[in-house]
C-alpha cells in the first residue's frame, strides 16, 4: 500500500449495528401475516390488444410476398406513372386487393428512408379502402417509390392514389360502356 492509503483508508469494521436485520426463526414481529393478498388497484387483466390491430395493418392475404408474384405484375400488368410511385396493377380473381410495395437502395437510399416511403405508401393504400371498394374488380398492385416520396406527408401520396384510383375506375367504365379512350388503352382494358 502507498503511503497515502495507509494514512486515510481505514482497515477496521465498524461494530456491527443494533438495528441490523438477522434471520429469526420467528420472523418480524411487527408485520402482519395475511394469507390472502389485498385486492390490486390496477386492472386486473393487462389488455392483450396489440397497438396495431388487424384494423391498421394489412392481413397477410392483402400483400403480395414473393418475388414471383412481382414479376407477374411487372410482366402482364399495366404501368402508370404517378408523381411520388410508379403503379403496376394486374386483375386477379381473389376477390380482394393485393399490394408489393418495392423502394430500391438505388432509387430512395438508406434503409431508414426506404421503410418510411414504404410506410407512407402502405398507410395511403390502407386509408383508400373506400375507393378501392368502388372497383368493379379487384387488382393486384405494386407500387416502385420515387424519392420524391420523400418530401412529402402522407396527404401527397394519399391524393395521388386515389387519383390512380380514380382513373382505373373510369377505365372500368369505360370498358363497361364500350367507350375506348387513350387512357383506358394505357390500364390495357
Amino acid at each position: 500500500m502507498d503511503k497515502y492509503a495507509k494514512e486515510n483508508i481505514s482497515t477496521e469494521q465498524p461494530p456491527p449495528s443494533e438495528e441490523a436485520r438477522l434471520p429469526r426463526s420467528h420472523g418480524h414481529q411487527e408485520r402482519p401475516r395475511d394469507t390472502e393478498a389485498p385486492p390490486r388497484q390496477g386492472p386486473q387483466e393487462a389488455d392483450r390488444t396489440p397497438l396495431l390491430s388487424t384494423g391498421f395493418r394489412l392481413p397477410k392475404e392483402c400483400r403480395l410476398l414473393r418475388s414471383s408474384e412481382f414479376q407477374l405484375v411487372y410482366k402482364r400488368g399495366n404501368r402508370i406513372s404517378a408523381e411520388f410511385t410508379t403503379v403496376f396493377l394486374m386483375p386477379n380473381l381473389l376477390g380482394q386487393h393485393r399490394l408489393g410495395i418495392t423502394a430500391s437502395r438505388k432509387g430512395i437510399g438508406k434503409a431508414f428512408a426506404r421503410n418510411r416511403a414504404k410506410r407512407l405508401l402502405r398507410e395511403a393504400f390502407r386509408l383508400s379502402k373506400a375507393e378501392l371498394g368502388a372497383l368493379g374488380q379487384s387488382y393486384d398492385w405494386v407500387f416502385n417509390a420515387r424519392r420524391r416520396l420523400l418530401e412529402v406527408k402522407l396527404e401527397a401520396p394519399l391524393k395521388d392514389l386515389q387519383r390512380i384510383i380514380a382513373e382505373v375506375r373510369k377505365s372500368e367504365l369505360g370498358a363497361i360502356t364500350g367507350e375506348t379512350k387513350e387512357s383506358d388503352k394505357a390500364l390495357g382494358t
